[in-house]
């Protein structure tokens, strides 16, 4: 370095130390370039979370997930047990503001026609498989229906007390803001640039914007409200990742997220 900037130099050897000597009218010059080479070329930090995936393969999750889907739609398309799913199980605001609770977890099981079940069972796949890689596929779904569950709780305080809702939309967009807000803040602490913090996030909104914001009947600030609280649960994981990869407790978050839905459901009838 102090070749490249015309200052002479020479490297002596005294004992186990080594010397780097300067003509004294340079020495002041000498030290500045050497600061300013070190401050410029600092090492960055390590990675605070590996940001490998825990599993390759998130498959059984989304599996499980449409499985769950389907048989509600099946039970509610027949009226099992005499009931109305729709009327026991959608978003009701004012039902939910006075305690149903439930609501916020069945109404993500429940949809309104074919098509709208075939979007989401495509979305959901796609986003739930993209968190699966990294945070297993117990792990991801037990977030999923818990932030989704929240997401249904905040848009239904924001909005009006009638307001009346079904679809797992919301879990679909909370799969997606799982993903960004775990990528940004596993990488939050490896990377000095900006740009490079923000990317997952820019990312996730840029897909949440894209497919879901839809026509007049497209409930957005359940949509946003999921993303958002995804996105906050994926943060939040990255404090205790060390415990994801371990199978136990990708089983026990499975089977918690089945009780969660089956104890909603009980709730409902």
């Amino acid at each position: 370095m102090l070749q490249a900037v015309d200052i002479p130099f020479e490297l002596l050897q005294d004992g186990d130390r080594s010397l780097l000597v300067v003509p004294a009218e340079v020495a002041e010059r000498a030290r500045h370039e050497l600061w300013e080479y070190e401050t410029e070329n600092r090492p960055r930090r390590a990675r605070a979370v590996p940001l490998g995936p825990v599993y390759q393969d998130g498959t059984w999750g989304v599996v499980g997930y449409i499985v769950v889907i389907s048989v509600v739609a099946v039970l509610a398309g027949e009226s099992v047990f005499g009931r109305d799913w729709y009327a026991a199980g959608r978003v009701d605001g004012t039902l939910i503001r006075a305690g149903e609770w439930w609501r916020t977890v069945t109404a993500l099981t429940l949809h309104s026609g074919l098509p709208h079940f075939a979007g989401n069972v495509g979305f959901g796949a796609l986003f739930g498989m993209m968190a699966g890689r990294v945070l297993g596929p117990g792990v991801t779904w037990l977030a999923v229906l818990v932030s989704a569950a929240l997401g249904n709780l905040a848009n239904t305080l924001l909005l009006h007390s009638a307001h009346r809702s079904i679809g797992a939309s919301t879990a679909v967009f909370a799969a997606l803001g799982l993903v960004a807000g775990f990528s940004w803040r596993a990488r939050i602490f490896s990377q000095d640039r900006w740009a490079y913090r923000l990317g997952p996030v820019v990312g996730g909104v840029a897909l949440l914007a894209y497919t879901g914001t839809g026509d007049a009947d497209t409930d957005i600030g359940a949509h946003l409200a999921g993303f958002a609280c995804g996105f906050l649960s994926g943060a939040a994981i990255t404090l205790v990742y060390r415990f994801v990869p371990d199978p136990r407790i990708q089983k026990t978050a499975a089977a918690v997220a089945l009780v969660i839905v089956f104890a909603a459901w009980t709730a409902a009838f």
